[in-house]
This record gives structure tokens, sequence and C-alpha cells, in this order.
């Protein structure tokens, strides 16, 4: 699908809201004990982030304790000449990658731990809702893209960014299509998990589109977005490379 085209997909959402008339919320409620309560979607989301985080963490710890074991036997191995040195160079490297992914996933813990503590804070704070928060975060983004779609100048200054065979911009655009799967519409019941999974989606696209500007402008990027989003986008330049060349193969039969 063209970027245009994808973009006006996007805007599902626009006609409903702008239908609901005066007063009407357009935001999904979460109800507790027969009560409208939707302050805690973000704290509850934000703790099963955390306990997932904790279990991930303790699986990358298993894993490291295992490629320890395991290099400690292949060595064992060579120095009874049972294993070679490229069985050996192959044990440590898996050990390095395990013990890598155990600090990452360490990591991600105390992210989850500090997301926690300020949804608390929020939810406290009143203000807004955090699905209006979320969809607010979605909306600044979707304006930003649509000033590269819109624009002719920057469209001129940074073709890329309209591009879907450029791969930061295949994987921005495959990132915008998780984050509109996932948004939740104006009348449905959100979860935490819902809610989880839609601003896990907004963080990778918030990523996915610093990684396109940036490569827009000739800035040298690195592969820093998730890999089931790069495969994602490879899917997305696939799709749009298919479009370019029936396309083209239509205005040479006119």
């Amino acid at each position: 699908m063209e970027p245009i085209l994808l973009l006006a997909a996007e805007l599902w959402w626009v006609a409903p809201a702008a239908a609901a008339g005066a007063g009407a919320t357009g935001y999904a409620i979460v109800r507790r004990r027969g009560t409208v309560n939707g302050r805690r979607l973000g704290y509850d989301a934000a703790r099963l982030e955390l306990r997932r985080a904790q279990l991930d963490a303790r699986a990358a710890a298993d894993a490291a304790r295992v490629a320890r074991a395991d290099a400690a036997r292949v060595a064992a191995e060579k120095a009874a000449a049972r294993a070679d040195a490229s069985a050996v160079a192959s044990a440590r490297r898996a050990l390095r990658e395990a013990q890598l992914a155990s600090r990452a996933a360490v990591a991600r813990v105390k992210v989850s731990r500090v997301r926690v503590s300020t949804e608390r804070s929020a939810m406290a704070a009143g203000g807004m809702l955090p699905l209006e928060r979320l969809r607010g975060r979605h909306d600044v983004l979707l304006a930003r893209w649509m000033e590269y779609e819109t624009d002719a100048a920057r469209a001129i200054a940074f073709p890329a960014m309209s591009d879907g065979r450029q791969p930061a911009t295949a994987a921005f655009l495959a990132a915008l299509e998780r984050a509109r799967d996932a948004r939740p519409r104006p009348d449905s019941r959100v979860t935490a998990e819902d809610f989880a999974a839609y601003r896990a989606s907004i963080d990778d696209l918030e990523r996915a589109f610093d990684v396109a500007e940036r490569a827009a402008r000739g800035e040298q990027v690195p592969s820093e977005l998730p890999d089931a989003l790069w495969d994602a986008a490879r899917t997305i330049a696939m799709r749009t490379s298919d479009s370019v060349i029936a396309w083209t193969t239509r205005r040479r039969r006119q």
C-alpha cells in the first residue's frame, strides 16, 4: 500500500469521533464494580508489563547459566582433545550473547519499575486519562508524518519519507500499521493487556519515526528497532515495490 493510501486507512477514527456529537467522550472506558474507572488503566498495564519483564529476566538469567555451563563443558572437552577451537569459540560467543540478553532483560525490569512509579503518580495527580494521553501521542506522530505527505516542499526535500522501498521508511510504515491495528475503537472495552499492547506499538512507532526521519536526512542510523518490525518492513517494501512495478507496466501499455 502506498504511504498516502495508508494514511487514509490510518484515520478511520476521525469520522466516528466527529459524528459522536457534543458531550461524547470518544474514548473507551473500563468498568470496575459497576463504576466508570479508566484512570487505573495505565497503572494496571504497567504492572502487567513489570510482571512480564520479571519473568523474561528470570528466563534470560537461566539461559545465561546454561550457556556458562556449556562453555565450561566445551572448554573441558577441548582440554581432553574431544573438541576443537571452533567449538570453544562458538560456545563462548553463545555465552556472550546470553549474558547480553540477560543484562538487557534486567534493564527492561528497571524501566518497567520506573513506568509503574510514573503511572502511579499520574493516577494520583488526575488530569487526562491514560488512554487519552496515549491517543494524543499517536495523533501527534500522525500529524508530523502528514507534513511529509501534504507539504510539497518537505516532500521534495525528503522524498525518502514517502518511499516505502527505503528500509527505515518501510519500518515506520510497518509500525504505523501495527499502531493502527492496536488502537482501541472509541466504543470498545479496553483491558490492561490491550492498553499495554497499544502503548508498546506507540513506543515502537516513535522510535521508527525518529529513525526514518534521520535516514531521510542522510544520517547514519543503527538498526535499533525490534527484529519483528524489520521483518514486517521487508513485507512493506516488497508490497511497495510490486505496486511501483505494476504502475510502471500500466503506464507503458497506455
